[in-house]
């Protein structure tokens, strides 16, 4: 299992990662296809091509093709978006966010699967990239489709901890 080998090569002085995936993944309440959805979209923001490689097949495995497809279409849409509405709100001139955005979004209209789902993935990736105004946006539509603040908490979990580990995994090898 690529997990126990991504795992396995997290440093000791970072212990409380290699449990924390072990934890955020093996033991997640969350559905499958939420669950798999999330950690690709995830490993894509985070950047780091190892934690990819290692998780990619899993994900690939426990996800329908379009399921597959829509979480990487939430990685891709949201890196724009997140620098996109981040620069707009960190901007002091407001007069930005009252000009038309102008660039295409159509894969959040019709992402291919539940919209939740979508929503859940697109959040996660903006935890990663750190975009406040994206975070608030899709927590609001996933709290107005019911989904308790358990569920959202467990995507900023996984986009934390893959995250985390993206970054030890690529400074140790950058050190090496």
């Amino acid at each position: 299992m690529a997990l126990d080998e991504l795992k396995s090569a997290i440093p000791d002085y970072a212990k409380d990662l290699k449990l924390n995936l072990g934890s955020v993944i093996g033991n997640s309440d969350l559905p499958a296809q939420q669950l798999w959805g999330t950690v690709l979209a995830t490993a894509i923001a985070a950047r780091s091509p190892r934690v990819l490689r290692e998780l990619e097949p899993e994900a690939k495995a426990n996800l329908s093709p379009e399921a597959y497809t829509a979480a990487k279409s939430a990685a891709a849409i949201m890196s724009m978006n997140n620098v996109f509405y981040r620069t707009r709100h960190l901007l002091s001139d407001n007069e930005y966010g009252t000009m038309r955005a102008g660039l295409r979004m159509n894969v959040i209209g019709n992402p291919g699967v539940d919209k939740v789902d979508f929503e859940l993935w697109s959040f996660a990736v903006s935890a990663i990239n750190g975009c406040g105004m994206c975070l608030d946006s899709h927590e609001q539509v996933l709290r107005k489709a019911d989904v308790s603040r358990e569920v959202v908490q467990e995507a900023f979990k996984i986009a934390s901890v893959i995250q985390a580990v993206a970054v030890t995994l690529d400074a140790e090898e950058a050190l090496s």
